[in-house]
């Protein structure tokens, strides 16, 4: 915000262009995915994800980060979300989905955390000691030197994964093929299972709780009085969060269910946005900040390592997979176009704490919601 100049809406609204190209994305991208090799797909977003990072380097108008934001959301949606939740499932079978999908959850987790950590060290390492005394040209220098550097890796690993991904990925069998060609078909038959829904409900306030770890760094600066590194520091540090709880959530899943542990983590949401609501997370007291910090990210990234890994359990076939992912995604990703503003109206209307307070009591009632959808997900699709 400081070195491209914007407001907490200006930023709330580029998320919004990017949610709302991807909201479009969703659908086709899942017919996309059926049709055609991930390894193709995934490598060809990855790239022209980097190329972007380029033009975000050379601090762009607003108008610019406007479109920029909106071809992010075609290359790493349409091309690539539902290759990559397709070729999971594959991979974790019949009885491993928990596992397969808390090792995704848990590996890009360690990658933001890294990426982060990276981030924060190249802070470190070219502003001066005092943060507040680095001038604006040091600021940008800085950031853009981030910017070059997660843009080189993101196209590393987009060559990586077209050579190294193997065509297992797609055990399709020709007649299955033949049947992904009407994708209009695909989306009706998708529609009718009962779970779909379900997971619609579930996916969009995991999400929005996903949405609200955002401003756990702007926090740290308003109302625990952090400087910008540490602040930083917290944003990078929660990440590390992400694969222990994923991972661990994924294992426990497989030996009963994922019907039961999403309850189980809504639940933990809902006591994470008690903490943040309730106005006792101020400063001085770091140490409870940090301890809600990891309350609120155990209930979000054990939600998003199972609400695919549910797709299985909802007897969905894998034929139409990557139609079912962008169906759900359709609607379960909106916060990408609705919570940036709303959270950016929220914060700039009721600055300090109050406004922060407000941001947690929404999410509340999107994990009364999600619970509620989690345990009827759980009635009709558990036996016994």
């Amino acid at each position: 915000m400081a070195v491209f100049e914007l407001t907490n809406f200006q930023l709330g609204s580029l998320f919004t262009t990017y949610g709302i190209i991807a909201f479009l994305s969703y659908l086709y991208g899942g017919a996309l995915a059926d049709q055609f090799s991930p390894r193709k797909l995934m490598a060809s977003a990855l790239i022209l994800t980097a190329a972007g990072g380029l033009v975000l380097a050379n601090f762009p108008s607003y108008t610019v980060l406007q479109v920029l934001f909106g071809y992010w959301g075609f290359s790493t949606i349409f091309l690539f979300w539902a290759a990559m939740i397709k070729a999971t499932r594959n991979w974790g079978g019949e009885k491993q989905q928990g596992k397969a999908f808390g090792f995704l959850e848990g590996g890009r987790g360690i990658v933001a955390a890294s990426i982060g950590a990276t981030g924060v060290f190249i802070f470190a390492l070219l502003l001066p000691k005092e943060v507040s005394d680095a001038s604006f040209e040091e600021r940008q220098m800085a950031f853009q030197t981030v910017i070059y550097v997660t843009s080189a890796l993101v196209a590393f690993v987009g060559v990586v994964v077209f050579f190294c991904l193997t065509q297992e990925d797609d055990n399709t069998s020709n007649e299955e093929r033949r049947s992904q060609a009407n994708a209009w078909q695909n989306i009706k038959t998708v529609v009718q299972y009962p779970a779909v829904l379900l997971l619609i409900l579930m996916v969009l306030c995991a999400y929005v709780g996903y949405k609200v770890t955002d401003i756990l760094s702007l926090y740290a600066v308003d109302v625990m009085e952090f400087n910008e590194v540490d602040a930083a520091k917290v944003g990078s540090y929660q990440m590390y969060i992400r694969p222990i709880v994923c991972i661990s959530v994924g294992y426990f899943a497989d030996r009963s269910n994922s019907a039961t542990w999403l309850i189980r983590g809504f639940f933990v949401l809902f006591l994470g946005t008690l903490l943040f609501s309730s106005g006792w997370v101020a400063a001085p007291l770091s140490g409870f900040f940090i301890f809600s910090v990891i309350i609120t990210g155990i209930g979000t990234y054990g939600l998003r390592s199972l609400y695919f890994a549910a797709i299985q359990e909802g007897h969905i076939p894998y034929a139409i997979t990557g139609t079912a992912v962008g169906v759900i995604s359709l609607i379960g990703y909106t916060p990408d176009i609705f919570m940036g503003p709303l959270m950016g109206y929220l914060l700039d209307s009721n600055p300090g704490i109050q406004g922060h307070q407000h941001v947690f009591m929404l999410l509340g009632g999107f994990s009364i919601i999600g619970l509620l959808a989690a345990v009827q997900f759980k009635k009709i699709t558990v036996k016994g």
